[in-house]
């Protein structure tokens, strides 16, 4: 977004920009109709789960580009019959794409089209928790990008709500659906390096460590700055937030933890059947009360599991990150790579990233031959979801287990922020030995946007 933009004009009283605004922005942006899908009077009539699998989906998706625009093209063999976003520039653009799909600057609206079967949510982390919960009580399936919420009492919220709606739910983890994952998981599970008593996990850089702007420069034309904060505390509009930088932020995001821990975590919740934590602690620099820090060491400790020993699993990122694991160096071309997870057991260690694994020491494991292939591969992360809409079939990343990920994911920071450890009571979900804890469990809403 940038100033030099065309102001927009102004939007109708349903929140969508008028369709004279519409039909004039399309033309000048150019007809890309050949990808366009119809949205088919039939299939607004019946339920998705009663359709067969050669009938399409009526699906809306809440946010246009970067991360949405993967799940619109994993997505538009369906029929995308509404879209969503709060910068016009953007939602024209779409828009353009799917020129019979109903436009929308507030989710609210979008939620309440009556031909919805599904909708995707891939918007900035403060907003899942608004746009699903609204979703899944209209009886909508749902697609949300990871984190699941913004915080832990709002992902107790979204479990409770998804088991009470009985719809398709996948939380976007999208390498769960590689074949990588599913051989570590056998590897692990088999065996090969003997019960796992500890997991370390590492990723990226930092988002944070920033002060507040004072500078209030004009909103871009065509963003609306208000919808875009939705339920956040009201602050000016400044480029320090938007775009991707309001992972920096904890009004919006929860920085690199919050990120990328879903997807790194998610491994070793897998492998070894991890739920909720019994302990956690979080150290990084001084906290900030509005931005996020630039590294976090992370200390879970996970209970014993169908004859499984305890389990305590240690994350990394930014600064925080060690040299050396085990004696093992971390970083490109290294034994440990400069991201992952180390599965350390009794009878030897594994590595294993995004794409590969490797078993250490390896003088131990020559010769190795894995077990055969026992979890079947994945006909594709959004495809799950597309057919657990349809036929009623499982999804790996339902939000009862990403809920389950998600709120020990999020517990670091609860943690990091209160500047204390944590003893966790997930079914109670309370801190049992500090009450300073209790504030960052939960948030404030703006009135309108309560949940």
């Amino acid at each position: 977004m940038n100033e030099s933009r065309p102001a927009m004009p102004r939007c109708d009283a349903a929140g969508r920009p008028s369709r004279r605004t519409f039909l004039r922005q399309s033309a000048a942006l150019g007809s890309l109709a050949g990808l366009s899908v119809g949205t088919g009077f039939w299939s607004s009539r019946l339920p998705a789960e009663e359709r067969s699998a050669s009938e399409k989906l009526n699906i809306g998706v809440v946010g246009t580009a970067n991360q949405a625009r993967y799940s619109i093209d994993n997505l538009k063999g369906e029929n995308i019959v509404a879209l969503c976003d709060v910068d016009e520039v953007l939602l024209g653009k779409a828009g353009a794409e799917f020129p019979k799909a109903k436009t929308y600057v507030d989710f609210r609206r979008l939620l309440e089209q009556p031909d919805l079967d599904a909708v995707a949510i891939c918007t900035p982390d403060h907003i899942h928790a608004p746009a699903t919960v609204r979703a899944l009580r209209l009886g909508k399936h749902v697609y949300c990008e990871k984190p699941l919420t913004h915080t832990v009492a709002e992902c107790r919220l979204v479990r409770e709500e998804a088991a009470k709606a009985k719809k398709a739910t996948q939380m976007g983890t999208q390498i769960h659906a590689g074949d990588n994952y599913r051989r570590v998981v056998e590897i692990v599970q088999s065996g090969a390096i003997g019960p796992v008593t500890e997991v370390h996990t590492w990723a990226g850089h930092g988002f944070g460590g920033l002060e507040r702007p004072s500078d209030t420069p004009p909103v871009p034309a065509g963003l609306h700055w208000d919808l875009w904060l939705g339920p956040a505390p009201e602050r000016p509009y400044n480029p320090a937030y938007v775009p991707f930088k309001w992972r920096s932020w904890w009004d919006f995001g929860g920085g690199v933890v919050a990120d990328l821990a879903c997807h790194h975590m998610d491994l070793p919740f897998w492998a070894l059947g991890l739920r909720a934590p019994t302990s956690v602690a979080a150290q990084g620099p001084p906290v900030h009360s509005e931005s996020c820090p630039l590294g976090l060491e992370v200390r879970y400790e996970f209970p014993a599991r169908d004859g499984q020993p305890p389990v305590k699993l240690t994350w990394y990122n930014g600064e925080r990150i060690p040299r050396q694991i085990h004696g093992f160096e971390l970083g490109e071309k290294k034994q440990l790579g400069p991201a992952g997870n180390l599965f350390v057991g009794q009878k030897g260690l594994l590595f294993a990233d995004y794409g590969t694994y490797r078993l250490l020491p390896e003088a131990d494991f020559a010769g190795f031959t894995p077990p055969p292939a026992s979890i079947p591969n994945s006909i594709g992360h959004h495809a799950e979801w597309i057919k657990a809409c349809k036929e009623g079939t499982p999804t790996t990343c339902n939000f009862d287990y990403s809920g389950g990920l998600t709120e020990a994911v999020l517990l670091a920071n609860v943690s990091y922020r209160s500047g204390q450890p944590l003893v966790w009571d997930a079914a109670g979900l309370k801190v049992t030995n500090t009450a300073e804890a209790e504030r960052f469990l939960h948030k404030k809403y703006r009135a309108g946007w309560e949940i």
